[in-house]
């Protein structure tokens, strides 16, 4: 048997495996268990670290309008002696316009506090969702993760099975070429060896060149120069 039957006869193997991968991929109880996992090892985390950083963002400028509004309060406390000034001689529409100024500015940093708690309160309901949440997907993880295990179980054996006697069949394989085959098989390209039609690949349609016409010719393993499978003649 040439390496070509042999190749063929490895993935006919080889495509029993694949279709219970496929099959395990698609289950419910994979979807649930793999959905629970990233929302818990990888949503929930980044969503709160977002969160953190908005909330330091918040607090800072929270600080700083306090700090600005306290500064305002202590001018305007200068105008508690504004009768004594104006009776010295201070001009009074100075002191006037200054305190309107003062005022609109107390009023603007007023809206900008209040418009500040109310997103940190927004915020902090925002946390207690997401919280709620993940302690809800946490239950729902441990269940997912027993469901998916015996849901695998069953599938191991026969797994394992096919893998033995895909360990029995490559042994019969060029190794360069078994090294070849399973770095397209991890590039998810199936099937890997097709057949030659019309001096065409099978598959993506191109045209073989002179030197894979006389490669394939000869009983060669060669490979399509555009999806790269290999290719046979039948």
């Amino acid at each position: 048997m040439g390496q070509i039957e042999k190749l063929l006869k490895y993935q006919e193997e080889d495509s029993k495996l694949l279709n219970i991968e496929r099959e395990a991929a698609n289950s419910q109880e994979w979807k649930n268990y793999s959905q629970s996992k990233s929302f818990l090892t990888k949503r929930a985390p980044e969503k709160l670290e977002s969160m953190d950083a908005k909330a330091r963002e918040m607090t800072a400028m929270l600080e700083k309008l306090n700090k600005k509004y306290e500064e305002i309060m202590a001018t305007i406390k200068d105008f508690e002696n504004i009768d004594e000034l104006v009776e010295e001689g201070a001009d009074i529409q100075f002191y006037k316009k200054n305190a309107s100024q003062l005022t609109e500015k107390l009023k603007s940093i007023k809206g900008e506090i209040s418009a500040l708690v109310k997103s940190m309160k927004d915020a902090d309901e925002e946390y207690q969702a997401l919280k709620k949440k993940t302690i809800t997907v946490q239950k729902q993880y441990q269940e997912y993760s027993v469901a998916y295990q015996e849901y695998k179980k069953g599938k191991i054996a026969e797994m394992e099975k096919i893998k033995k006697e895909l360990e029995v069949l490559a042994k019969e394989i060029s190794p360069d070429v078994m090294k070849r085959y399973v770095a397209k098989r991890s590039e998810r390209i199936f099937p890997i060896i097709c057949s030659v039609k019309n001096e065409r690949c099978s598959k993506c349609g191109m045209e073989l060149s002179i030197v894979g016409k006389e490669k394939i010719s000869s009983g060669n393993v060669t490979e399509c120069e555009n999806c790269h499978r290999f290719l046979y003649k039948e």
